[in-house]
């Protein structure tokens, strides 16, 4: 049965794919085709979604550092939200209720701020599917997404461990303070692991024993503890290639997540239309992230990629409706409401988070007038004085590419990073790196006002090389473009889109790359 549905979910998510719109709307639509067949959701389709929902949080983890938490852009938005959100929805559930309109006339002020609570949760599956798609998981407005569904899965748990009345048993206080203590022999192990199949069977390992079963064990969410042992990780150099060595299994268990969602729901048309209706005041929930973000001196551009990030409802909504319903608190039909909201509201931002540069593009001399004139060190403009090269993405390929012209033609080069920890790493080095997105259009217009004659686009994701393609054109830049790539056909879309020259990633060197470009530039 269960190839069945993943054999569902390969067809529609390749015929969405072709239609280039992610292939997790597919999954999403092979998942409510099924239901309409008559098809529900089997116990080991469950069990592999949960398993890909944990791995998830654990990889999450992985990039998190504490520090992102406690900053007031993000722990203050994701405080306000949960508050200005769930008074909002629930306003409006008893407003549709003084019409008589079905299921609303049975909530309570209680129930309606349940059921507020639920709609106020943004997901985390998608931000992290769709930033990782981007390669934008390491932006400012990455960042400070994930911190928000950090801050907003806490909030879920302490409110799951309330209303179920599961509470910390003594184990929980052991574990937590054990934990700290036996980090150095965690990454020893780490460390011992090398780069084979040990590796991912260790993360696999430490997210669904150390973290979930043994946090489910003490009394807490399972889901949390992945999380907070990724979060132990972190710090190790190896952080970064235990999540890679992740990856290709976690997407696939999370097309079980995007099935079950399909599947579980309770189909029917009075659901249908208040889900259709509550997917209609989901921009009121997206203003309320921009505002609030803004209001934290954030860039106007942050903040709207960060609300387009969040601009869905969640899969813990279903979660909490799940704890209500049991209760007798809410109605069991809230289930399916919340199911078609959250599948509708995927579909609508999927584009959206594509498109998501352009929109800003076409909004930014209105949202200029609003932002604050004080900007987050993060966000400060960068520098191209007498910058004739610009390498965008620090890596192997482009450290080799920097090292090489810098040799022959010192202070021509500069390097260019999403990843703070990257930048500060060379420039401890010597090497003029600076902190920057290059998706962001504001960027590309000072490029195109600077000396830069040549750029290199050599960020290790595909997408996001096209991604800046995108603004560099939109830009009017006239100089050179090259750019790596590491299969011929995307090599062929570079070039079809503009670019000189392309480069396969695993037959160019950095050195070689850099060669030929001084071959152009300087001859």
């Amino acid at each position: 049965m269960e190839l069945l549905f993943f054999a569902a979910a390969f067809a529609c998510g390749f015929s969405v794919y072709q239609l280039k719109l992610p292939p997790l709307i597919g999954f999403l639509m092979a998942g409510f085709i099924l239901n309409l067949l008559g098809y529900r959701s089997t116990e080991l389709l469950n069990q592999l979604a949960d398993l890909g929902v944990t791995l998830l949080l654990f990889s999450i983890g992985l990039k998190l550092k504490i520090g992102n938490l406690v900053k007031a852009q993000v722990w203050a938005p994701a405080t306000l939200h949960i508050v200005l959100s769930s008074t909002f929805f629930a306003a409006l559930l008893l407003l549709l209720g003084s019409l008589s309109l079905p299921l609303f006339t049975d909530l309570s002020m209680s129930s309606a701020l349940l059921v507020g609570f639920a709609f106020s949760f943004s997901s985390t599956v998608f931000a992290v599917k769709v930033l990782e798609e981007r390669g934008e998981m390491a932006s400012l407005h990455g960042k400070i997404s994930i911190g928000i569904l950090v801050m907003q899965d806490i909030f879920a748990v302490v409110f799951l461990a309330i209303s179920t009345g599961k509470t910390p048993n003594v184990w929980a206080l052991v574990l937590l303070i054990s934990l700290p203590l036996f980090r150095p022999v965690m990454f020893w192990v780490l460390n011992r692991s090398k780069h084979g199949e040990l590796l991912p069977l260790f993360g696999f390992f430490f997210a669904l024993v150390v973290g979930y079963h043994a946090f489910e064990f003490a009394g807490l969410k399972g889901d949390l503890g992945a999380l907070i042992i990724g979060m132990l990780f972190a710090p190790h150099k190896k952080a970064g290639e235990l999540s890679k060595s992740l990856m290709n299994l976690k997407d696939i268990l999370l097309v079980g997540f995007f099935l079950n969602i399909g599947l579980n729901a309770n189909m029917s048309f009075d659901a249908l239309l208040i889900a259709c209706l509550l997917t209609l005041v989901l921009p009121v929930k997206v203003c309320f992230y921009y505002i609030l973000t803004n209001l934290f001196k954030l860039r106007a551009r942050t903040s709207l990629l960060s609300a387009f990030t969040l601009s869905n409802y969640s899969e813990f909504g279903l979660i909490v409706c799940a704890v209500a319903a049991s209760s007798g608190a809410i109605a069991a039909d809230w289930l399916a409401v919340v199911a078609i909201a959250v599948s509708i509201t995927f579909v609508i931002a999927s584009p959206l988070n594509k498109r998501a540069n352009g929109v800003y593009v076409k909004l930014e001399p209105f949202l200029l007038k609003f932002e604050s004139t004080k900007r987050l060190e993060e966000e400060l403009p960068v520098n191209l004085t007498d910058t004739r090269i610009a390498i965008f993405g620090m890596g192997r390929i482009g450290t080799g590419a920097y090292e090489t012209i810098e040799a022959t033609h010192p202070g021509s080069i500069a390097g260019v990073d999403i990843k703070p920890e990257v930048v500060d790493r060379h420039v401890q080095r010597g090497r003029r790196v600076l902190l920057a997105d290059a998706t962001d259009p504001d960027f590309w217009q000072r490029v195109n006002h600077s000396r830069v004659d040549m750029v290199m686009l050599a960020m290790p994701k595909h997408m996001q090389n096209i991604y800046a393609l995108e603004q560099l054109k939109a830009s009017g830049f006239k100089g050179q473009v090259t750019a790596i790539a590491n299969y011929p056909d995307q090599q062929k879309e570079l070039e079809e889109m503009g670019v000189d020259s392309t480069y396969n990633f695993y037959l160019e060197a950095g050195s070689g790359f850099a060669e030929h470009v001084k071959q152009n530039l300087f001859s």
